[in-house]
């Protein structure tokens, strides 16, 4: 929410097509500009200084058709904006003129490189493939802060992908400019001797909260990179460069346990990024003993569900180019793909030792090492897409010669094959594990895991609606005590009394997947509809991200989109979702209702609200009992609220609110979260986010338990629950290649559990109180406290070489009882706790050649 939001998640509900000149009025019909322009040679190299008084700049031919997009389509602008497009054999070059007779009202904010500021833009995107699908995008503000980005999937963006390139700005009397200079070795294209690019130029007018483009971007048409326009004329492009080198050096200071003492160890390593053009369109990227102690810490959760937590990846090497790897499960018509679940979650690759707490083990390092990985990517001329990926960690050893994560290689590879322009595409993907488990870890870790799938798009002529689907295959192999703990786990519950599948004799387990989704992707009315069904063996958490195997899902989604200006708001979005989930046996077990309204004002406060009413029907739960039988459950209502304030100031306030009832009121739950984003003199930015939230669950699981008499009793307790948090933010550039960062969450978790009962034996039963019995036995309850922080220097000191300086602190403890102090006392403790300090100096040099 700090500050603005990633380009496409704008753009992608709004990409549009046809045009209007500037002198347009709003009421018109929108003309047809053309949709290409002419590049022309330059003879000399513009000099790139955001001075357009090069040779090269009185010759261009200027582009002025820019269009409003955003908030409506179609609308003249409210200031002339110009463009113009040059090149050489090595670069492309590109001149923007943002035309405003009131230079000192230009919205700038000076921050680091990546950061999204709420501030006047230049958006450059260019399709060097033309394969309409794929991209690439240069932003920069007034101040000069760059961003770039990665484009896939015809409107999905990767803002890891970091290129080396070069742009000047400069307020003057007539507005701003903007001169780019984009090496040609950034960027993929073919052999041919004449190139045509995919081109767009975007420019977001803040103080008016407008955005203008060439050619118009449509809101109401489905995709992005397939509206671009053209850049012709590229004649005799040089081969790129084949070879992009950043070796580095890193020294840590680091905390550590041995012998029960606290202690530092100091090291110095040395390892390197490498880029490799196999050929014009076909790139190899790898790193060699990575370190990515400068990305920002996790933030801190308590996880009391049965399934692990989710966490994003911030690893530059695995983040950039994941969009080519990318293959969702679980993506529902209604959840968006926010569950995470995917057969390549690379957090896998290099996770924290397996086995430390099956042995454990206090000294183990926080990360497994990876001594290597390298991908592959690219786009052949017939429209095949490629991705392949190898990764391989070290063997992890703990105190006395345990072994706590075995050497492993993780592999992927990804193919997809585009057909009748991009609009339709048949592809697969392959993952692979396999690890060289020893006597350690041959009993807990698979020895192998292999995931096949196949997929396909067609979107039908006239691009309204669109059909795709999947199946996927995996394949588990191991010891027999391996299989056995696989199948019991949450994503599976073999053990489950009616599911009985569990079998202590397995070394396998094999499962499938498959998904079919339609849908209408363009207009004011869309709609998706989408079935998935997943078998009791699917597992794919070797290397992905799978929460739940066993279950077929059906889901709708329809919502009206106004995108134009009106008398009270800008934008306006009603949602409305349906969705069903049963087990592969047919047991309901979820049915529910959702609405939502999103609304931006004109003064461009925006208001989301919304609420969900679940388990309409008789609804079973398929986890609650840990393995046990499923219970019954009640229906429950989930309203929420969110106010969003108007960015362009100095303050910005944000607002949510949610809030649940359910088990006929017996659980609850209120959460609460502002924030406040500050700006302060065009260049210090900060936000501030608090959260609490209080919940009281009356029959929070608390797993199964086996009596002296080999009985299983499956436990549930009322459990009151309390927790606290506060994520801060910092940064202070001192130019837009130098900045400091500050990142702090101070995070309390605190419940105590009450009145603990097990399952009777009618958990079915449509009574609430006739589905548990009371078990003689005391609970206590928890208290979590946990700080994260780090703050990092970060300086381009030349272009793609980089020097950070990280210090990253972590302190944590938990309690058997929620104790009797307040959230005050709480944060006292938890500051007066040793503190674990690690210290980083990371230092790259970039070289091409």
């Amino acid at each position: 929410m700090l500050f603005g939001l990633p380009l496409l998640a704008a753009v992608t509900l709004a990409s549009q097509s046809p045009d209007a000149s500037p002198t347009q009025r709003r009421g018109d019909p929108p003309a047809l500009p053309a949709k290409s322009v002419t590049a022309t040679h330059s003879a000399q190299p513009p000099i790139i200084d955001g001075r357009d008084d090069d040779a090269v700049w009185r010759q261009a031919t200027p582009i002025t058709e820019f269009q409003e997009w955003r908030p409506s389509e179609g609308g003249a602008p409210k200031l002339p904006t110009e463009a113009k497009v040059a090149y050489d054999a090595g670069n492309l070059y590109v001149f923007v003129r943002a035309f405003d007779p009131h230079p000192d009202s230009i919205i700038t904010v000076l921050a680091r490189r990546d950061y999204f500021t709420p501030s006047d833009m230049v958006w450059l995107f260019l399709d060097s493939y033309h394969d309409r699908r794929t991209g690439f995008e240069f932003g920069v503000n007034p101040s000069g802060v760059k961003l770039d980005a990665q484009i896939y999937n015809d409107g999905n963006e990767d803002f890891a992908w970091d290129a080396v390139w070069d742009v000047a700005t400069r307020i003057d009397s007539l507005g701003w400019t903007a001169e780019f200079r984009i090496p040609l070795s950034q960027l993929p294209y073919g052999r041919q001797r004449s190139h045509t690019f995919g081109f767009t130029v975007d420019r977001d007018l803040y103080r008016y909260s407008q955005r203008v483009s060439w050619p118009l971007f449509r809101q109401s048409q489905a995709g992005f990179v397939s509206q671009f326009g053209e850049i012709t004329g590229l004649d005799n492009l040089e081969a790129p460069r084949r070879l992009e080198a950043a070796p580095y050096l890193v020294t840590k200071n680091v905390s550590q346990i041995s012998a029960n003492t606290l202690g530092r160890t100091q090291d110095v390593t040395v390892g390197g990024d490498l880029k490799y053009l196999v050929a014009s369109n076909l790139k190899l990227d790898a790193t060699i003993n990575p370190d990515f102690g400068q990305v920002e810490a996790d933030p801190g959760v308590l996880n009391l569900s049965a399934f692990e937590t989710f966490f994003q990846e911030k690893r530059p090497f695995f983040v950039q180019g994941a969009g080519q790897f990318q293959w969702n499960v679980n993506c529902t018509a209604v959840n968006d793909c926010s569950t995470g679940e995917g057969l390549v979650y690379s957090r896998r690759i290099g996770r924290a030792p397996e086995l430390s707490g099956v042995y454990s083990d206090t000294t183990s390092p926080a990360f497994t090492t990876i001594l290597g990985a390298a991908k592959l990517t690219g786009r052949l001329p017939g429209g095949l897409t490629i991705g392949a990926l190898d990764a391989v960690t070290g063997h992890e050893v703990g105190a006395g010669g345990v072994t706590i994560e075995p050497a492993t290689n993780y592999g992927v590879v990804r193919l997809r094959q585009d057909l009748r322009g991009g609009e339709s595409s048949i592809g697969g993907v392959v993952t692979a594990v396999n690890r060289h488990d020893d006597s350690w870890s041959t009993p807990y870790l698979h020895s192998s895991a292999y995931v096949g799938a196949l997929d396909f798009r067609h979107r039908f002529p006239g691009g309204h609606y669109e059909l795709s689907g999947a199946v996927d295959w995996s394949r588990v192999a191991g010891s027999a005590q391996a299989i056995t703990q696989t199948q019991q786990e949450a994503t599976h519950y073999y053990q489950r009394p009616d599911a009985l599948r569990f079998d202590s004799t397995r070394t396998s387990l094999s499962g499938d997947d498959e998904m079919m989704q339609f849908g209408k992707v363009s207009g004011k009315l869309l709609f998706q509809t989408n079935v998935e069904r997943r078998s009791p063996g699917f597992e794919t958490n070797d290397l992905g991200y799978l929460r739940r195997a066993d279950q077929l899902a059906w889901s709708t989604w329809a919502g009206f989109f106004d995108r134009h200006t009106r008398k009270l708001y800008q934008r306006f979005q009603w949602n409305f979702n349906w969705w069903q989930y049963w087990t592969t046996n047919g047991l309901p077990e979820e049915r529910a209702f959702n609405t939502n309204t999103h609304t931006t004002f004109n003064n461009t406060w925006s208001l989301h609200f919304g609420g969900t009413i679940g388990q309409l029907g008789t609804t079973y739960c398929y986890d609650c009992a840990r393995g046990g039988p499923a219970v019954r459950q009640d229906s429950y209502i989930s309203p929420w609220l969110g106010i969003n304030g108007d960015d362009r100031k100095m303050i910005v306030p944000y607002l949510w609110f949610n809030w649940f009832r359910g088990n006929g009121g017996r659980s609850r739950s209120f959460s609460f979260s502002p924030e406040l984003d500050f700006k302060i003199a065009s260049r210090v930015t900060a936000a501030i986010s608090p959260s609490y939230s209080r919940s009281t669950n009356d029959v929070q699981p608390r797993g199964p338990r086996t009596d002296t008499l080999n009985v299983t009793h499956y436990l549930f307790a009322h459990l009151e629950q309390k927790q606290l948090g506060l994520t801060a933010r910092f940064t202070y550039p001192f130019n837009a290649n130098m900045s400091l960062q500050v990142y702090a969450q101070p995070f309390i978790s605190k419940g105590t559990f009450s009145n603990v009962r097990e399952l009777s034996a009618s958990p079915r039963a449509k009574d609430y109180a006739s589905r548990y019995q009371p078990y003689p036995i005391s609970i206590g309850g928890f208290n979590f406290k946990q700080f994260r922080s780090n703050v990092v220097f970060r300086w381009e000191y030349r272009p793609g070489s980089t020097l950070f300086v990280v210090w990253s602190q972590g302190r944590q403890r938990s309690a058997g009882a929620e104790g009797t102090q307040s959230f005050s006392g709480d944060l006292s403790d938890l500051f007066n706790l040793q503190p674990n300090n690690s210290f980083l100096v990371k230092l790259s040099y970039w070289i091409n050649r």
